[in-house]
């Protein structure tokens, strides 16, 4: 499994349950990396998108604490029930997306971070862990500066070097 997102220069995440920069690279980024494959996600990062509705073109599963439904999605309660259901997939096809609970809770069991860093702050409320003070995360990539929308960002991935086994 690998872990996709986009940060801010303090490791911010989001903000008011919302992506804090709207950068269409990065948004094609994250669309080419897992359209075709498996995304997932807390329920409250599902709200998120318009309508609440799933990701199209890729099979969405939805970790969630308490009971939910949700048309597209395969919804589990559990971490057990979490593992069942991507153990019928690739590793390499399932990328965890958010948010910052889930984020926390599975970051051991991601093989990469794939990570879309944004030289700004964004006033966020919700944060990652930083990866570059983590001994356990070496960066493996780290793709030259690239100016959009007013922003540079660089396109880095983290390699876990201590991967839990699910």
């Amino acid at each position: 499994m690998k872990a996709i997102l986009h940060a801010d220069k303090e490791w911010g995440i989001g903000k008011n349950n919302s992506l804090m920069f709207r950068i269409p690279e990065d948004m094609k980024f994250f669309k080419n990396m897992t359209t075709g494959n498996v995304v997932v996600m807390g329920y409250n990062t599902l709200k998120s998108f318009p309508g609440g509705k799933p990701l199209k073109d890729r099979v969405n599963i939805v970790l969630s604490a308490t009971p939910a439904k949700c048309d597209g999605c395969i919804v589990v309660n559990s971490l057990k029930e979490l593992f069942g259901e991507i153990s019928k997939y690739e590793a390499d096809k399932v990328f965890l997306i958010g948010g910052a609970m889930t984020y926390k809770t599975l970051l051991p069991y991601c093989s990469e971070v794939l990570v879309t860093k944004v030289d700004a702050v964004g006033g966020a409320d919700t944060f990652f862990e930083n990866l570059d003070k983590n001994p356990d995360f070496e960066l493996v990539f780290e793709s030259q500066p690239v100016e959009t929308n007013g922003y540079i960002i660089r396109f880095t991935t983290y390699k876990n070097l201590a991967v839990k086994q699910i």
